[in-house]
């Protein structure tokens, strides 16, 4: 009896040994987020050899490589440094270090707007003096009080932080309207008679001093900050052309827009010898009905395209990426902007964001941009809006708050490190993304949108992994060795 007691407490023991190896061996980790606990280490992981008569959901296919992620980031908006100017300068880096050092999201790739957007205090751009064709007054003195430390600050966690630029309105006195906006709302004092067209006007002035007065004012914008000490890597030429808004806005008809590019913007960057990227962005429109002339037309103009880096899309260009990416492969893509919401950051809006940006990563895009990083709680823009942010301050009690998007972000940004390659996955499952980083390490990110807890089984060249789901979760694990 004492034998078989002795022999019953060893196979207890090797088997709690071995559970413990298989929940916390050395090289792997997974973190999960759900609505009630967000950003948590999940024990529910395990590897074992792979032998032929295993089962399993999906396989990474580790020799079969995609798109280079460059990386993540957000905008930098007037009213996030507002949202902040409640707190004390060390709370403000609170907020400023989760987002970008290492240990947070690690964010090395934001998104300026050049002048006022509708997350500005209100309308300004870098140069309100109608006529200035020679850009004798421009100024990026209005910056320099909210986004230039806004970005300043940042830097401070991610010194090579790479800045992109694009104007939502070009100065109100190169449109047609000479207006910065489009739309009459109660939110500003349009005409409300000014007829207006989507996806078809221009409503800048297109003639040849105008548009070469525009290709110096972003030639100025880019000399301007590097005299600040913050390098704009890249700008995109118009914010949504086709979208005609209350606030900040432009309408630009393709060929125009790609006019511009090919005959203004483009040889005045390569007359000064600038390294800044150009890209056709930011575009919010499907690869249907006109918007098919409109980009056909542009890629098959190699004149224009020479000066192009990459494509830019948001909200409805999700429906455009595909295609643009299949036509042109070797061209840079990024989403610019996530939806933003209503405000009301919840745990399903940080679920749906998760799949915009699987679905981006499946389209072949290098780079995600969120959009508001930081706002104030119930914060409304100049024109009426509501959104969601990543961190909201609440201004009465300066309670800071990380929303569901910072920790969605997060399951992304901060594993996933710049050039890491996206690997192919097979299987009949959709939600799940895997990416391998420069130093070998693989990372997995799944959601399981069900209202049911989940195993999910992945084959890794000869290694099973499975991990164990909550419903309605994001998770994240890291292999070193596989």
């Amino acid at each position: 009896m004492k034998n078989f007691a002795k022999v019953l407490s060893m196979i207890l023991v090797a088997t709690t040994l071995f559970n413990a190896c298989q929940k916390s061996q050395p090289g792997i980790a997974l973190t999960t987020s759900t609505k009630n606990k967000q950003w948590y280490k999940n024990e529910n992981i395990s590897v074992m050899d792979y032998s032929k008569d295993d089962s399993y959901d999906i396989e990474i296919n580790i020799d079969e490589s995609e798109q280079v992620i460059d990386g993540f980031g957000g905008s930098f908006n007037e009213l996030g440094w507002e949202a902040m100017s409640v707190l004390s300068p060390e709370r403000k880096k609170e907020i400023i270090e989760a987002i970008f050092s290492e240990k947070g999201c690690n964010f090395n790739i934001c998104r300026m707007p050049i002048g006022a957007n509708d997350f500005a205090v209100d309308w300004y751009s870098l140069n309100e003096t109608p006529g200035d064709y020679e850009m004798k007054n421009f100024s990026i003195d209005r910056d320099k009080k909210r986004l230039i430390p806004y970005i300043k600050m940042a830097m401070e966690f991610q010194p090579d932080l790479h800045v992109w630029g694009s104007p939502w309105c070009p100065p109100s006195w190169m449109k047609k309207n000479g207006y910065y906006a489009c739309k009459a709302t109660e939110y500003n004092d349009l005409p409300k008679d000014l007829p207006h067209n989507e996806n078809g006007d221009t409503d800048f002035i297109t003639d040849e001093k105008t548009q070469k007065a525009y290709a110096l004012y972003f030639t100025e914008y880019v000399k301007a900050y590097q005299e600040q000490g913050i390098n704009v890597y890249a700008v995109h030429v118009q914010n949504e052309p086709h979208s005609c808004q209350p606030f900040p806005s432009c309408l630009w008809s393709g060929p125009d827009l790609k006019n511009f590019v090919r005959d203004y913007l483009g040889p005045k960057f390569h007359a000064e010898e600038m390294n800044t990227e150009i890209w056709y962005g930011t575009i919010e429109r499907p690869y249907e009905n006109q918007w098919i002339n409109e980009i056909d037309e542009l890629l098959e103009d190699q004149e224009a395209m020479k000066y192009l880096t990459g494509f830019g899309f948001q909200w409805a260009g999700k429906d455009a990426i595909p295609t643009i990416h299949k036509r042109q492969p070797y061209m840079k893509m990024m989403h610019t902007e996530t939806e933003c919401g209503d405000g009301q950051n919840t745990w399903e809006r940080g679920q749906y964001t998760y799949e915009l940006l699987r679905h981006y990563f499946d389209n072949g895009a290098n780079s995600q941009m969120h959009w508001n990083m930081i706002l104030s709680e119930n914060q409304i823009s100049p024109w009426g809006w509501e959104q969601n942010s990543m961190v909201t301050v609440n201004h009465k009690t300066k309670k800071i708050t990380f929303n569901p998007e910072y920790y969605v972000f997060k399951h992304f940004s901060h594993f996933i490190k710049p050039n890491a390659k996206k690997l192919k996955i097979s299987g009949e499952r959709t939600s799940e993304l895997a990416f391998q980083n420069p130093n070998g390490e693989l990372v997995f990110v799944t959601h399981n949108n069900a209202n049911d807890s989940g195993t999910l089984t992945i084959k890794i060249n000869d290694k099973l992994v499975t991990v164990d789901l909550p419903k309605n979760s994001i998770s994240t694990f890291t292999l070193s060795k596989f």
